[in-house]
């Protein structure tokens, strides 16, 4: 597995980031049938902008850069310390992504588990995410990472 570590990220990497993190989120969830396509790009907006309101330097959070063994960058993201929903110890995963010309490289699971090291080094004790359940490649990375289904939403179109 190739060699991958985490650095905060700078401010101007971070607002290059939020701008494709808003674009990215806003597509996942209109095509997960949760939004509206008009308005999706600035709800996302102010939704990272209410939970990232200092951008990378907001406390307790964890806004990362992943880079390879030669400082290269490699992928990003961004862990909060605190559960949305206020489960004690357990930090939430809100965004992980291998930047798409290092795809295929081997480079998800070593990002996944240099960014659980991160998290535990911040005294967490376990980690949680959300995948859409399109996303195979990311279930299929998580289930073979550890993880395990604690709650689930489906849908059946009618």
């Amino acid at each position: 597995m190739s060699a991958v570590i985490v650095r905060a990220m700078t401010g101007a990497e971070c607002d290059a980031w939020l701008d494709d993190l808003a674009r990215e989120y806003a597509q996942e969830q209109i095509y997960a049938g949760r939004w509206a396509a008009e308005g999706a790009l600035e709800r996302a907006r102010a939704e990272n902008a209410e939970l990232l309101p200092d951008g990378a330097a907001t406390d307790r959070m964890l806004v990362l850069r992943g880079l390879d063994g030669a400082g290269a960058p490699i992928g990003r993201a961004w862990v909060a310390l605190d559960h949305p929903r206020g489960a004690p110890g357990v930090a939430f995963l809100y965004d992980i992504e291998v930047l798409a010309e290092r795809r295929g490289e081997g480079l998800g699971r070593a990002l996944l588990e240099a960014v659980e090291a991160e998290t535990r080094r911040h005294g967490a004790e376990a980690l949680e995410l959300n995948v859409f359940g399109g996303n195979r490649i990311a279930i299929a990375l998580y289930e073979s990472s550890g993880y395990q289904v604690v709650t689930q939403q489906m849908r059946k179109a009618l």
